[in-house]
């Protein structure tokens, strides 16, 4: 079943146990997948398309649930932090920072970084194997660590 079917049917069984929080979190994702399906009049969106999405959208949430939190709304932070909890679910695992760090480590070794400057070599083919599997402040991060 392909994500976008998985989301419907995840709306349907979220109206019918009168699920809020999720609802809102799925139809934000039926939405930009629409948007997106749209944008090529095919009106579908591939899994890998559809995963860059709601990367994206636990992206933005994420970084709304930090400006609520520096603004002392704590009420608005949990809905977004809720949210994410939602999204999450259709994202594949997420690799920790050992894992990282040796995928950070091999690639520097490939490409022949020997500094800072280099950070721009590094990070290309990091993002390009780690894509939807860690979070990009995370490899940068790592990347900088390394090189220093």
């Amino acid at each position: 079943m392909s994500l976008s079917n998985q989301i419907n049917q995840d709306i349907k069984q979220a109206m019918l146990a009168k699920e809020k929080e999720k609802l809102a979190a799925l139809r934000a994702i039926k939405s930009a997948l629409l948007l997106e399906g749209a944008k090529d009049g095919s009106g579908d969106v591939d899994d890998e398309t559809a995963l860059s999405i709601i990367q994206k959208l636990v992206k933005q949430r994420k970084d709304a649930s930090a400006i609520f939190k520096e603004q002392g709304r704590e009420d608005l932070a949990k809905d977004e932090d809720d949210q994410i909890a939602v999204l999450s679910f259709y994202l594949p695992a997420q690799m920790g920072e050992d894992e990282v760090r040796q995928v950070v480590k091999e690639a520097i070794a490939q490409v022949g970084a020997s500094g800072p400057q280099d950070m721009g070599k590094v990070m290309g083919p990091v993002m390009g194997r780690l894509k939807g599997k860690a979070d990009g402040k995370l490899i940068s991060a790592l990347v900088k660590e390394e090189l220093a």
